[in-house]
């Protein structure tokens, strides 16, 4: 930094000469010399500023095994042809990858794809090499390279039938890289399961160990070798471990699992790793879920104990086999994921290093939002601003039993997704999604939507159901779509005669135990999100020893008195047994000849089958509603608090009440393992 520091008489001494030079020049020409060395120091004190100003122009080595770009900021060096990112030397840094890792597991694009007809979540895990190198764009601006690769029938069974092509993007003055694919599935190809594909950094283990993904959730992170066997006792599934000789004290009877470090999609926008001893931080930004699987509530990994930090494209978490992409023989399909933006940042080493480099990541990650879409990716797959349409519109809500008059969408969730049922989209994988949040008054904008044919889907916080326009929407460029007033009508037969929780498609608003405290998360602890500390399924039969959970309408409150997940009872011998709860509650007059409604909206769903019975618990007299085997995004397991949302209508005969005391009984019958169970999010009964 220029050191402003002159003593009185060099002052005076300036001052003079300054007195001279205005006497015998133009004043104008005074103003525009002042105005030059003005403009060097307000430079030198901007904070923002780079250490070192960036060359004229970038500059690519194209060598035998590796391509090196660099930017006077940071220099990346990838593998050639595969495309692997094998360094990366920023402030000083020789690499701040992971140099005991192979080259090619170091900073990667990867897949798990598994043949058609194939069922659960798993398959065959590949790095994705390439076997094609290509400059496609060099400038004193860009550089914008491709690595890809193309599928044949020799391939088949060896690789996912798609041909890939990877982009890495570096530009003049920007401190991080950019990268984003594209995915093609051509007509004729045999068809395959895409189960996940995302892009992976695993960063220098002693360097970097402080982790952050939003404001309440950032924190110092176990080393990888903690897990170990001889270090760490592994739990339930082998995500999970328990520390038991940690390298560090401080971790001792930590639990450390990468799922309690998961975050929505439209919450997740930066996260990533800070070293303490250089002052550097590495984040990944996403700056669009256009491209992403599931719509904004979907949830996925983020950072974790590697030092890992992913960008996740497409998965089954929190989803199951529902979310998996599932490609027919001869199906034609092409998608561009990304493109996200690997961001680095430096500070002064000392006590507000990690608010520093956190809030200008924030900072940061703003600013690629607002920039989105990019105007610099070469690929004309993806679509500049020009390419992108608009649609406006307004979200009205009419439910009688509440209000005569229309009330605003005020905060409603609306998107448009590739045509399908109702609430399809939160399924849906192989398209675009777009989503906005309406206004307290109801309007919406949706903008820079990619030219195609789409479905407009909302639903909204406070109401249960999905709102689906009844006319699909084109796109195309520079289109502006006002769809005008639309009414969504929720599902609702009679009055509320009682409810339990809130229609937000979470189940946060119930009891929460407190973890069992051989089994505690640090961060967690006094956290808003104390339902990501690990094994809390297991705390409801030590709440309930005795019998299963009775809530009385009226009396009990459910949020205490609700146990956030209906969950299987573990015996003694270590087996497990359905458990069955009661709601009870009185009438002061039956319709006998009446239906009577329980909407039963779930906010997750593990391999678990749902019965209820009114007035009669046997279970061997038939239920009124059976659910079937429903859900496998194991939401439980993972401290989800949420996965996908179901929603039942049940009818109830008024033959079956009575006047006076009832009880509706709620069995979640299939009882094979811990972690199946259901998550509700809000009951209702209505009456006639």
């Amino acid at each position: 930094m220029y050191t402003m520091i002159v003593s009185r008489q060099r002052n005076k001494s300036i001052a003079k000469i300054l007195s001279n030079v205005f006497n015998k020049v133009s004043p104008f020409f005074f103003l525009f010399f002042f105005s030059l060395i003005f403009a060097e120091n307000q430079e030198s004190y901007n904070p923002a500023a780079k250490m070192s100003s960036p060359p004229t122009k970038l500059r690519l080595h194209i060598q035998n095994h590796h391509v090196v770009l660099e930017n006077g900021i940071l220099k990346v060096t990838i593998s050639k042809p595969g495309g692997i990112v094998t360094s990366i030397e920023y402030n000083n840094i020789d690499n701040l990858l992971e140099v005991s890792n192979d080259e090619s597991n170091r900073g990667y694009w990867d897949l798990v794809w598994s043949p058609p007809g194939s069922t659960g979540t798993t398959g065959t895990f590949q790095v994705i090499h390439a076997t094609h190198f290509k400059v496609v764009v060099k400038t004193d601006e860009q550089i914008e390279l491709s690595f890809s690769r193309t599928w044949d029938t020799s391939l088949q069974g060896k690789l996912a039938p798609l041909n890939i092509d990877k982009r890495f993007v570096m530009l003049r003055g920007a401190s991080g890289f950019y990268t984003y694919a594209i995915y093609e599935h051509l007509e004729g190809w045999p068809g395959f399961n895409l189960d996940e594909t995302r892009t992976v950094f695993k960063l220098s283990k002693d360097k970097f160990k402080y982790m952050a993904m939003a404001d309440n959730r950032q924190r110092y992170m176990p080393l990888p070798d903690d897990r170990l066997p001889d270090r760490g006792q592994p739990l339930e599934y082998p995500e999970a471990v328990l520390l038991v000789n940690p390298i560090e004290p401080e971790f001792l009877g930590e639990v450390d699992d990468k799922y309690q470090y998961s975050g929505e999609n439209k919450d997740v926008k930066v996260h990533g790793w800070i070293c303490m001893e250089h002052g550097v931080g590495f984040w990944q930004i996403t700056p669009s879920n256009e491209f992403r699987t599931g719509g904004p509530g979907k949830q996925d990994l983020t950072s974790h104990v590697g030092p890992i930090t992913l960008a996740m494209f497409v998965s089954a978490h929190y989803g199951g086999e529902d979310v998996v992409l599932k490609f027919g023989e001869g199906e034609s399909w092409k998608k561009v994921f990304g493109p996200v933006f690997f961001y680095l940042n430096s500070g002064a080493q000392d006590d507000d290093i990690t608010l520093s480099l956190w809030e200008d990541a924030k900072r940061q990650a703003s600013e690629q939002v607002e920039s989105w879409p990019y105007s610099f990716p070469a690929s004309e797959d993806f679509p500049k601003s020009e390419e992108r349409g608009n649609v406006t519109g307004r979200l009205l809500i009419r439910d009688r039993c509440i209000s005569d008059d229309c009330m605003m969408g005020n905060g409603a969730y609306i998107g448009l997704a590739p045509p399908g049922e109702v609430g399809s989209w939160q399924r849906e994988g192989k398209g675009y999604q777009f989503w906005t949040r309406a206004d307290e008054t109801g309007n919406f904008t949706i903008g820079n939507i990619r030219a195609g044919n789409y479905d407009l889907y909302a639903w909204m916080p406070g109401f249960i159901g999905d709102y689906k326009y009844q006319d699909s929407i084109s796109i195309f460029p520079g289109c502006n779509i006002d769809t005008g007033e639309l009414v969504y009508e929720p599902p609702r037969d009679g009055p509320t005669l009682w409810e339990i929780g809130i229609p937000d498609r979470s189940a946060g608003e119930f009891y929460i135990p407190d973890p069992n405290p051989k089994f505690v998360n640090k961060l967690y602890v006094d956290h808003p999100d104390r339902f990501r500390q690990y094994g809390l399924w297991e705390r409801y039969a030590e709440l309930y020893p005795d019998g299963d959970l009775i809530y009385t309408v009226g009396e009990s409150n459910y949020a205490s008195d609700w146990f956030f997940a209906q969950v299987n009872r573990k015996t003694v011998k270590n087996t497990y047994k359905a458990t069955t709860w009661q709601i009870k509650f009185k009438l002061d007059a039956v319709e006998p000849s009446g239906t009577y409604k329980l909407r039963l909206a779930l906010a997750s769903a593990a391999q678990a089958e749902l019965q209820v019975r009114v007035n009669n618990p046997d279970r061997n007299i038939p239920a009124i509603f059976y659910s079937g085997l429903i859900g496998k995004d194991n939401a439980i397991g993972r401290h989800g608090i949420h996965g996908l949302y179901w929603l039942f209508s049940v009818e109830i005969l008024g033959s079956s009440l009575v006047k006076g005391n009832n009880t509706i009984y709620l069995t979640q019958a299939d009882a094979t393992g811990p972690l199946q169970g259901i998550m509700y999010d809000y009951i209702r009964f209505e009456g006639i």
